[in-house]
């Protein structure tokens, strides 16, 4: 079983997003950012959901089961219903990266229990915004 958690940061709505990602599986913890450029807020999760399931496919293409948590009730409504209004592109490349994986369980949670990738997507964007090369 695999945790993803993940988050975006964005400052002002488009503007500057970072991207983060916190990922628990065999009992390790890997953090994952990433500056993606200017988005709107909404984007921002999708594309940190995005980044998350890639790291997840590159590092652990044989996982059963993953439990993908966000903060996001948009994110976690379109995931869970296969729809979104006005962000269908984003889902939809989200979905396909989904479906790589056998079990997928979204759960939408409070800020307050995402602090890690919360944390990692506020370092990115600070590093972006300071030209700053960020890291995985």
């Amino acid at each position: 079983m695999i945790k993803l958690y993940t988050d975006a940061a964005t400052k002002g709505n488009p503007g500057p997003t970072g991207l983060g990602a916190l990922i628990l599986a065999d009992q390790q913890q890997i953090q994952v950012k990433k500056f993606a450029g200017r988005y709107s807020n909404h984007q921002g999760e999708f594309l940190a959901a995005q980044f998350g399931f890639q790291t997840l496919i590159e590092r652990y293409s044989d996982a059963d089961v993953v439990f993908f948590l966000t903060d996001s009730r948009l994110l976690a409504d379109a995931v869970g219903k296969n729809y979104s209004k006005h962000y269908q592109n984003e889902l939809a490349t989200l979905l396909a990266l989904i479906n790589q994986f056998p079990t997928v369980i979204t759960q939408w949670v409070p800020e307050k229990a995402n602090h890690g990738a919360h944390h990692l997507a506020n370092q990115a964007l600070q590093q972006g915004l300071s030209g700053e090369k960020t890291h995985q």
